[in-house]
């Protein structure tokens, strides 16, 4: 796919592995649809990056919510032809700890937002996308790249939630890319390892010196290169997905190789 003109659907956008791909993807002459639920965040990458990116306050969990967020992505930019599903949450409870069982409402949240809400917002955009007449020689009209985790493979102690979540975004790919095929709309999911984002940064954008010191036992763990991934490598992958337009159906690690262990 050629990127210039094209419009995507970034959830997740206003910080972290999204706000990175959106950079990436308006560098690449792209129109952004940002949706997240922070508000602050959000409106100031529109302000960074200027006309050809918008906000929604999305929640991605919620059918009306992404389905007035897409409805102002048609109405800004005309089309979708791209979708990069980034938004998600986690927690570390086990399964039964100290405070007796997983409390059920925190595991359905986790689900919720991360399984659920990726296949919301997809379906949704895959509507749009079935809309637009082709514009690769193979008939292609839409890309769609999801976000799991090694959790889904390798999950930890504490991460019943979390990797189910992502286990079901990696279970889902090959089917949906399956359902989705003959409307010429591709469909692949990152898989990313340790990388530099907020969630695992404190609520900070920058990996600083200081976060570096503190957080270097992790980096330490991964084959090779021993260090986090930064947030412009998974946007790295998701240009690539988006612009490769044989790989479809496909669940890629970046990870350096790390192998997550129990603890």
């Amino acid at each position: 796919m050629d990127m210039q003109g094209k419009v995507a659907v970034v959830t997740g956008g206003a910080s972290g592995l999204g706000r990175a791909t959106v950079k990436r993807l308006v560098a690449g002459g792209m129109k952004c649809a940002i949706f997240d639920m922070n508000e602050e965040k959000g409106n100031a990458l529109v302000a960074d990056l200027g006309d050809n990116v918008i906000f929604q306050k999305v929640n991605v969990a919620d059918e009306e919510s992404v389905q007035a967020g897409v409805d102002a992505a048609m109405a800004a930019f005309g089309a979708i032809h791209v979708n990069c599903n980034f938004a998600g949450i986690g927690n570390a409870v086990r399964t039964m700890g100290k405070n007796g069982p997983f409390p059920l409402d925190a595991f359905k949240m986790v689900v919720d937002v991360n399984l659920v809400g990726t296949f919301n917002t997809l379906r949704l955009c895959a509507e749009q996308m079935a809309k637009n007449e082709p514009f690769t020689k193979d008939g292609g009209r839409g890309c769609i790249v999801n976000t799991a985790s090694v959790a889904a493979y390798e999950g930890q102690i504490g991460q019943a939630a979390y990797s189910a979540s992502k286990g079901g975004v990696v279970g889902m790919t090959l089917p949906i890319a399956r359902d989705l095929a003959v409307l010429g709309i591709r469909v692949n999911t990152i898989v990313p390892g340790l990388i530099a984002t907020p969630l695992m940064m404190g609520g900070a954008e920058e990996l600083t010196p200081e976060i570096w010191e503190f957080l270097k036992p992790l980096g330490e763990q991964v084959l090779y290169p021993k260090r986090l991934g930064d947030p412009d490598e998974i946007a790295h992958m998701a240009q690539f997905l988006v612009e490769n337009d044989y790989v479809n159906g496909e669940c890629l690690r970046m990870d350096g190789g790390i192998r997550m262990q129990p603890k």
